[in-house]
């Protein structure tokens, strides 16, 4: 059996980025995106000071989120262990880089397309180490297969403490740290400082990249020389203001002994964001009205069924709807010419697919319902249909909270519980499709209304508006809060 990881060694690695710039020159990697990259942490204050240097990458997990979520098995685990990818089938819907933990996928900004180490698998396949273990100078990456026990890296890790980033994400990452510190592991140990490495990608991807500028921009104040300042005023001020300064001071030398990131690659900020908000708007608005067209056929009466062809304009809305959501969801990949990749080439684990599927059936259910409507077919058909459309309904309003929680990397969606979607996603169809409908339908909508009822059902259009715009906001907001976690 074959497993092929890496153990970086802390103690030995000097950061001078050779595995970088190897990495670039034997994949072509484009200029502002890398595979590899050297993560810097200072601690103490000078002048005890120390820097610690670490190698991060793709972690060639066992139980790969990545290749998980995929839908076009664009990602996938190797026999070997490797996990490695095709750019020829990727879609650009960026949910690789939600899953992983580790932030180890980038957009090519050349080819729309994610990428990552792929452990150089064409060196592998001709018995040759990867690129970046053969250019560093003090052998501080070891590769090999983990599970012969003969090999140097299981004897590396067999006979050493190691430690790996985020265990408990569960994705059994293979690559292996000797001698690192937790806050070199831990990306919330610490703070992002303004600089580090140069990427077109570091205020994001994509069209999402203002909204990471704030998270970029938050730059460490010059402590020493903001420190020297206050000491020379000190000298000169009242002793009151003397006792300020010295607190302000004192405050300053406390903050300069934790540990901070000093050179670092940037996160990648919002990868989804409107459209994505959008489709949830508008999927669940066609749920909602699925379940009030229920109700109304429970209700009305059969000669207004007929005469208004209440289920054939209401079910035309909803293929609308639907028609919106497909647009929002190929308008935001970065291939969107590949969306039909997604049935031609699907990874039935990824959720993408599921609900793509789920979103066809529903679909065909009310189309066929609107034909009956049209045809005058027996009315009896609607039961029917009614049975398979309802859950297909309620699945269409509620499948993304399963598909966010396939994202690992981001652990607000991650840690959501499978009854906490499932409250969550019928609350947000009700809300958003069938609560103003159904008060509508029971507050009076007749043939012929009066003018008061014409009143208040433009009222509760209005509300209907402003409920929408609301959730939007709602949903977008929970969105972006969720992505701007650091993961590196």
């Amino acid at each position: 059996m074959t497993n092929y990881g890496f153990v970086i060694d802390n103690r030995t690695c000097i950061g001078c980025h050779a595995c970088t710039v190897a990495c670039k020159s034997e994949h072509n990697i484009p200029v502002g995106v890398n595979r590899t990259h050297v993560k810097y942490i200072e601690k103490g204050v000078y002048p005890n000071t120390t820097r610690e240097f670490s190698v991060h990458r793709c972690n060639h997990c066992e139980d790969a989120p990545c290749a998980t979520i995929c839908p076009t098995t664009a990602l996938w685990t190797r026999a070997d262990g490797i996990v490695d990818f095709d750019d020829e089938r990727c879609i650009g819907c960026r949910s690789c880089m939600q899953a992983c933990p580790y932030d180890a996928l980038y957009i090519d900004p050349n080819q729309g397309t994610a990428a990552k180490c792929n452990y150089c698998a064409h060196r592998i396949e001709e018995s040759y180490e990867p690129a970046c273990v053969i250019v560093c100078p003090t052998e501080s990456i070891t590769s090999g297969n983990l599970d012969d026990p003969s090999s140097k890296i299981a004897k590396l890790v067999a006979e050493n403490e190691t430690r790996v980033r985020k265990p408990e994400a569960l994705a059994k990452p293979n690559v292996y740290y000797l001698s690192t510190s937790q806050e070199m592991l831990n990306p919330e140990a610490t703070a992002w400082k303004s600089g580090g490495m140069w990427t077109e990608q570091e205020a994001g991807v994509g069209h999402f990249a203002k909204y990471a500028s704030k998270r970029i921009e938050a730059s460490d104040t010059p402590s020493m020389l903001v420190q020297l300042a206050l000491e020379k005023k000190a000298k000169e001020a009242a002793p009151r203001d003397q006792a300020i300064i010295r607190d302000v001071a004192s405050k300053l030398r406390q903050d300069g002994a934790n540990p901070k990131r000093v050179y670092d690659q940037p996160s990648k900020g919002i990868l989804w964001d409107s459209e994505v908000a959008g489709y949830i708007i508008t999927k669940g608005i066609a749920s909602g009205l699925y379940l009030f067209m229920l109700l109304g056929a429970l209700l009305l009466s059969d000669e207004y069924l007929a005469e208004s062809n209440f289920i054939a304009i209401t079910g035309s809305i909803i293929l609308i709807l639907m028609g919106l959501t497909a647009l929002l969801l190929v308008k935001d990949l970065d291939r969107p010419k590949r969306f039909i990749y997604v049935l031609l080439r699907p990874n039935f684990k990824s959720w993408l697919v599921k609900g793509g599927y789920i979103i066809g059936a529903f679909s065909t259910i009310v189309l066929l319902q609107v034909l009956v409507d049209i045809t005058g077919l027996d009315p009896n058909l609607h039961y029917f249909l009614f049975f398979i459309g309802a859950p297909l309904a309620w699945m269409t309003g509620t499948y993304t909270g399963w598909l966010l929680k396939q994202a690992k990397g981001r652990t607000e969606w991650a840690g959501r519980s499978g009854i906490r979607i499932a409250v969550t996603g019928t609350f947000e169809l009700l809300y958003l499709g069938f609560l103003i409908p159904a008060l509508a339908l029971l507050q009076g909508g007749t043939p012929n209304p009066e003018f008061t009822q014409e009143i208040q059902l433009s009222t509760l259009g209005v509300v209907w508006m402003l409920m929408l715009i609301l959730g939007f906001r709602h949903i977008r907001t929970d969105l972006r809060k969720a992505q701007m976690v650091p993961l590196l």
